[in-house]
């Protein structure tokens, strides 16, 4: 229907409720003779009776008291049409697609944003995908996703934003019975690595952390010995419990546990943690992601120093 009669339709259910001409003209806030017209314009529209004048007041018609219930509903609807609007234009309804690598939701930074951000706004249904950072970062570029949070600070990728979370501190995971998985709490030097086996993840899968491993290591003197990759963390995980060697993987790792492993601090002289980012198209946001986008800054400056 048009504004104007969504007009008519309100003033007629108004006029109905009060039961009179004079009391709805009031509650509407307008002139008795323009509400008369909005009526009388009803009626010609629709071709019948809708309410019998009385000496005081008025009274619905058969035909009125029908029309009364479908336009109370269809205004209903209408009020709530435009606040659904609105909410969506707040950032407060609508859809969201999150990615997120697998290191990435074992931090809990990720699980308690989510958890909070639907808390703050039930009116958004997500879309969770945990993939390698390579593979999020096109499905970004796609539109196939609006978010995601990324190991690898790559850059250069047109249309694209990458913003930095938080740092974490990084362990040596070692099977235990290994000579170096003694003193746990014992920060190693990495140069105690030099003569080791390496399993690593396929640098596609987590291209900055294997990258900053790497450097890690040839600042301390020696390239590492990778005898071993697998397409995920915690597949690298099972490997160094199955004994096949040792890996160097984010602290929130150690939340996974994992049979036959022992987990020990790196020095701080290897300069080595790993990194949190967002990644976001650089244009065309919508208002559901600046909203999610100024919740991880909010979360962020919550956070307690690693």
């Amino acid at each position: 229907m048009a504004m104007i009669e969504l007009r008519r339709l309100r003033a007629f259910v108004t006029v109905v409720e009060e039961g009179n001409i004079t009391r709805a003209a009031e509650r509407l806030f307008i002139q008795q003779p323009p509400l008369t017209r909005l009526l009388q314009g009803l009626e010609d529209e629709l071709g019948v009776k809708l309410l019998q004048r009385l000496p005081r007041g008025v009274r619905v018609t058969e035909a009125g008291s029908v029309l009364f219930n479908e336009a109370r509903a269809l205004l209903a609807r209408a009020e709530h049409l435009t606040e659904a609007v609105h909410r969506a234009a707040r950032g407060e309804q609508g859809h969201i697609a999150i990615g997120f690598t697998s290191s990435a939701a074992l931090h809990p930074f990720v699980p308690n944003l989510l958890r909070r951000y639907r808390e703050i706004l039930p009116g958004i249904t997500t879309q969770l995908e945990e993939a390698g950072s390579g593979e999020l970062l096109d499905a970004l570029v796609d539109e196939r996703l609006d978010v995601a949070f990324v190991r690898s600070p790559v850059g250069g990728i047109p249309g694209l934003t990458i913003e930095p979370v938080l740092r974490e501190s990084m362990l040596v995971a070692l099977p235990v019975g290994h000579p170096l998985a003694v003193n746990s709490e014992q920060p190693l030097p990495l140069e105690a690595l030099t003569h080791e086996s390496f399993i690593l993840y396929r640098r596609p899968a987590g291209q900055g952390l294997y990258d900053a491993i790497l450097a890690a290591c040839h600042r301390a003197g020696f390239s590492p010995r990778v005898i071993q990759e697998a397409p995920r963390l915690p597949a690298t995980l099972s490997l160094v419990g199955a004994g096949l060697g040792l890996s160097i993987v984010p602290a929130s790792m150690r939340r996974l546990g994992g049979d036959g492993i022992i987990y020990r601090p790196i020095s701080d002289r290897a300069q080595l943690s790993a990194p949190l980012y967002l990644a976001l198209r650089s244009n065309r946001a919508s208002a559901i992601i600046k909203r999610f986008r100024d919740l991880v800054t909010e979360a962020v400056s919550e956070q307690p120093t690693d």
